[in-house]
């Protein structure tokens, strides 16, 4: 039946048919770890109770009614993200890369009230932001963009981490923005320095330009702090965020505070299904959940991972670096490794590769101690497995 789909995935050869915590069980009943959360999705695991039974009754009473009126639902998850995360004001959309465009509308629309003609958002290589026609120009990955020029003007990059080369397009008279994620997710989980946020909004006060934060991946709990930023403590002007607040149902938000607040008013953005009755109720419990007692848990969990990976490894030279920040975790091989999906898939382990040779691993925030030492030595296997074989070849 796969013939009737347009082949833009290089799909692994299984389906899956039920998923429970941190595990999916295929067709044939084999049961896989899921160490990837759907893509840093499911942050509360699999069929997680309290959502499975606030989408069947909100899918009993009303799914969607449009945003021409007033949905509390959508009030009321937009009050608790703002709670969380110290912003003001929130727009919904159905995804990451349609949350990443309303920002980058709010920077064009905020430029050109200043008077800039041609308003400049300033983006990072190793950056990711999405597959739309403006989040792939703000992208860094040549890949993903080969065949879709002319990409859209009105990017300038620079490299991640690096604050002086923020400062130096300090005289550029077109820039109104910089956006970038916290931790860079795509580019091989990338942690920059501590100063790193604050600094950048300090040049952003400094020279009347919004900071906007990217935390699809980082939000959500994934970091060990509601949102990336709040562990930081940098309140961006504006946050994006998509994957783990639906925990899958497909939801996206772009929340605004302080000089990004009230640019948009009505007719300047808008999304047929954003923000529906479903999603938000949906949305509202997950983080209600998160909220109650799992983001808590999450900083120790990861730092647990990363000292029982750096044990596992200390006898691999391979392994040149293993990055994170709470349960986003890189690990960095001197080496392409795509061959470990398959390696590890047919152990039963769900990973990623990512820019190559980063194994990126982003499991569910409710894994358990059990669950985390089952992750530590499969994968160990299958990496010692592969190094055995390299060196022999």
């Amino acid at each position: 039946m796969s013939q009737y789909l347009i082949p833009t995935y290089a799909r692994q050869p299984l389906a899956f048919v039920r998923g429970e915590g941190v595990w999916l069980y295929d067709e044939a009943g084999h049961k896989y770890m899921d160490a990837i959360s759907g893509i840093g999705v499911c942050n509360l695991g699999h069929c997680h109770p309290a959502v499975t039974r606030t989408l069947a009754d909100q899918a009993g009473q009303l799914m969607h009614t449009s945003n021409l009126y007033r949905i509390p639902s959508q009030e009321a998850l937009a009050q608790r993200l703002c709670e969380v995360s110290g912003m003001q004001s929130v727009f919904f959309s159905n995804s990451g890369a349609e949350a990443n465009e309303a920002a980058i509308k709010i920077a064009r629309l905020f430029g050109q009230r200043k008077g800039v003609s041609r308003p400049t958002v300033v983006v990072m290589e190793g950056s990711f932001h999405g597959r739309t026609m403006a989040t792939l120009s703000a992208t860094a990955n040549a890949k993903v963009q080969e065949g879709f020029a002319p990409l859209l003007e009105g990017f300038v990059r620079v490299p991640f981490n690096d604050l002086d080369a923020v400062r130096a397009l300090g005289d550029n008279a077109n820039v109104v923005a910089v956006l970038v994620e916290p931790v860079q997710g795509e580019g091989g989980i990338n942690v920059p320095a501590s100063d790193y946020l604050p600094g950048l909004r300090a040049l952003c006060d400094q020279h009347d330009w919004l900071l906007m934060l990217d935390e699809i991946q980082s939000g959500n709990g994934r970091t060990g702090d509601y949102f990336a930023c709040v562990g930081d403590k940098v309140t961006p002007d504006v946050l994006t965020t998509a994957k783990g607040l639906g925990n899958g149902f497909p939801i996206g938000a772009c929340l605004v505070a302080g000089k990004a607040d009230g640019v948009f008013g009505p007719g300047n953005h808008g999304s047929t299904y954003g923000g529906n009755p479903l999603g938000c109720a949906t949305a509202l419990t997950v983080v209600n959940t998160l909220t109650d007692d799992v983001v808590a848990g999450v900083a120790e969990k990861g730092a647990w991972l990363k000292h029982a990976f750096t044990d596992a490894f200390a006898d691999l030279p391979m392994i040149k670096e293993i990055r994170q920040r709470g349960l986003m975790l890189g690990i960095q091989l001197d080496r392409p490794c795509a061959e470990l999906v398959n390696r590890a898939r047919e152990a039963g382990l769900l990973i990623n590769v990512t820019a190559g040779s980063v194994v990126r691993l982003l499991p569910p925030l409710v894994i358990n101690q059990t669950e985390m030492q089952h992750l530590v030595e499969t994968l160990s296997q299958v990496i010692h497995d592969f190094a055995n074989e390299q060196e022999v070849a």
